[in-house]
């Protein structure tokens, strides 16, 4: 009869010697053990003497670690035992932080920063503010909830309940983690889906106010705006109607932006929005300084939209010409070099503004028919049409790595499974109005992104800036394009096209094979802030911004992260001590730290040690192979000059970027995470 272990979660499990085996040769292996026959043998007598003591009871987890303990001491291997009993010391001291996070026992895969996260922002509370929810609880809930879109296609074949148990268990393993909207929302009275809309900014009042109220819905239930305000009469433009004069975009930016505010009392999480203003809008220099003041416009990211014919009057050192939008005549013209330097130099000092091309964004466009696209989502890896939402979702490119290669038989798997969650999540959304609904379901746009790359990269041992970091970046991103347009044309042979298809240009490019697809579009790169933390890797493409950091937790207490890759190899290579690990926490690099290997240092690098260009090659690389944008930033030195960013522009362009993020470390007075110089 087969022994059942007690777990502390309550559930019983079978008896599973080869988790003792490697328990075992672990703590062995820390401490230069490297005989996998003798930890087999060690594990032999502990399953003997669990099983001579359990004849009527079941062993819980404590039994079975004390048995370990006690065989490791009885056969004289204290070394083995001491680092046993301090592996088992810090584990339990990492269950306590949680049980005291939620008052209960938490699932060992969810770590102590996602636990925090999860309670601060995810796990629903009931009408007085407690907690009602677990992890399991909420990714229950959501793969319950996205299922059941299934019977709106699938009435007689569907076996729902295999469906919601697919999208449970990768979520739970963290194999693909749905954007903040979809956590929070799923499975109540909101129900918004979408992480991103783009609302109309026209040249009325009507259609600015209607706009800003519908944002107003859209912050409340955790989504975000993008806006082109390029439409807008400049500043003291006349106005026939009541003969006066404009008060320009920038003033309904700060309506905008004002509205956001009021609004994060009362809504899921703070208001994202993105405001965008052509290069040749008239009051574009106002635009570009609206933000010089950090405290101004605090709930917009704002973009230029930067044009084919501005970049070559840079190039050529000539004037370019500013367009009254409601007029189309030329009212002035600018030096090019000269705005290109202003831009260059406000994103130098605090990050902002972003730069969008916006023609190479038409050039790429899948739907030239219905026009061009004017706007992106917050943090524009999304680029929509007037109304138009998008679902997103990333995978988890950490967990699609298998004895030290590219799991590409999994990561196929996953690209399907997260194409067929977020083509439901269109069904079920509740939309907050029947302009946005319409103009989502017209195109069903869908953003199948990543997380975890650079910790796949560490698992592969390739560094993030190299030839061969960006060779595994295409392959990557070239499969995962590839996969979830097969994934969409499968969904569309059962639930037919999006309805726009014949406008778009697959209908040309598939008619030959008959192909239609269920989505205009499948990848999107978003930065994964929040949801790349509850999955404890590394965010979107970006680099780690650390190795390893200590964090304050709790009661005060220290804790020390170090990242479970670096971990494992240290081990490993045998240079692993927590003094070593502390000493290294919250440094911007591991150069200086000759115990550590060369190759290893090689390989783990972080976001400040990387060069401008690499951050701008990756990004380029993906963009490559993405339908949407590709949220990236280069991260530069405080010591870094206004002219690296203007280089950073112009190599951006050159290879075919979207748009470009910079940011120098500390060139705000807040910024998220800090890191020693």
């Amino acid at each position: 009869m087969a022994l059942k272990v007690l777990k502390r979660d309550g559930r019983q499990v079978d008896f599973d010697q080869q988790k003792i085996v490697e328990a075992i040769f672990a703590a062995a292996h820390s401490v230069g053990g490297n005989d996998k026959a003798l930890s087999e043998q060690l594990a032999e007598k502990v399953k003997t003497s669990v099983y001579e003591r359990f004849t009527t009871t079941n062993p819980t987890v404590e039994d079975i670690q004390d048995t370990i303990e006690r065989i490791l001491l009885e056969e004289h291997h204290l070394n083995t035992a001491k680092a046993f009993i301090l592996y088992r010391e810090k584990k339990a001291k990492l269950r306590n932080l949680k049980h005291a996070i939620l008052g209960k026992m938490v699932d060992k895969r969810i770590s102590l920063n996602a636990l925090k996260i999860l309670k601060e922002r995810y796990l629903r509370k009931d009408d007085n503010g407690v907690i009602i929810e677990t992890p399991e609880m909420l990714f229950r809930r959501v793969a319950k909830t996205i299922a059941q879109a299934d019977k709106l296609y699938e009435v007689e074949r569907a076996d729902y309940k295999k469906i919601e148990e697919l999208f449970f268990q990768s979520m739970m393993s963290f194999n693909f983690v749905p954007s903040t909207p979809i956590l929070m929302n799923a499975g109540t009275k909101l129900q918004n889906l979408h992480a991103s809309y783009v609302l109309p900014v026209e040249d009325n009042l009507d259609c600015i106010y209607n706009s800003l109220k519908t944002s107003a819905m859209i912050h409340q239930s955790a989504g975000g705006t993008g806006f082109s305000f390029s439409r807008l009469r400049p500043k003291d433009d006349y106005i026939s109607t009541t003969q006066g004069f404009s008060s320009g975009p920038i003033s309904f930016l700060q309506l905008y932006d004002k509205s956001t505010e009021i609004m994060k009392k009362g809504g899921k999480r703070r208001g994202a929005n993105m405001a965008i203003l052509r290069v040749d809008h008239p009051d574009i220099l106002e635009f570009i300084t609206s933000k010089e003041d950090p405290k101004s416009l605090a709930n917009f990211n704002i973009s230029v939209g930067i044009t084919k014919d501005f970049m070559d009057a840079v190039e050529k050192d000539k004037l370019y010409n500013l367009i009254n939008p409601r007029t189309k005549e030329v009212v002035r013209k600018l030096p090019a070099r000269e705005v290109f330097d202003l831009l260059a130099t406000m994103a130098w000092r605090n990050g902002e503004p972003g730069v969008i091309f916006i023609d190479k964004i038409n050039d790429k466009n899948v739907l030239p028919e219905l026009g061009e696209i004017e706007a992106t989502s917050p943090c524009a890896e999304a680029l929509l049409y007037p109304y138009e939402a998008i679902s997103l979702a990333a995978i988890n490119l950490a967990n699609m790595v298998k004895d030290k290669k590219v799991d590409y038989d999994k990561l196929r798997e996953t690209c399907a499974l997260v194409v067929h969650f977020l083509d439901n999540c269109i069904d079920l959304t509740k939309y907050p109005t029947k302009e946005t609904e319409e103009a989502t379901i017209a195109n069903r746009k869908i953003g199948v992104g990543i997380m975890g790359f650079a910790d796949m990269l560490f698992q592969l041992q390739i560094p993030y800036d190299s030839d061969s970091g960006l060779e595994i970046a295409e392959t990557i991103m070239k499969f995962i394009n590839e996969e979830t347009k097969k994934a969409s044309a499968d969904l569309a042979k059962e639930r037919g096209a999006f309805p726009n298809f014949k406008k778009s240009i697959y209908a040309e490019k598939y008619a030959e094979k008959g192909i239609k697809l269920r989505n205009a579009t499948t990848t999107a790169i978003a930065p994964t802030g929040a949801t790349s933390m509850i999955a404890d890797v590394s965010s979107g493409i970006e680099p780690n911004f650390a190795i390893s950091f200590i964090k304050r937790v709790l009661d005060g207490e220290d804790f020390l992260y170090v990242n479970k890759y670096f971990e494992q190899i240290a081990q490993e290579r045998e240079f692993y001590n927590e003094a070593l690990m502390k000493s290294i926490a919250n440094k911007v690099s591991l150069k200086e730290f000759l115990e550590i290997p060369r190759d290893i240092r090689k390989v783990f690098v972080t976001s400040h040690e990387i060069s401008p260009d690499y951050h701008v090659k990756m990004q380029a690389i993906f963009q490559k192979h993405c339908d949407n944008g590709v949220s990236k930033s280069v991260n530069l030195k405080y010591t870094s000059h206004k002219e690296d960013v203007t280089d950073i522009y112009k190599l951006a362009y050159k290879l075919g970027c979207k748009g470009i993020t910079v940011y120098r470390h500390n060139s705000r007075a807040e910024q998220v995470l800090t890191l020693e110089r």
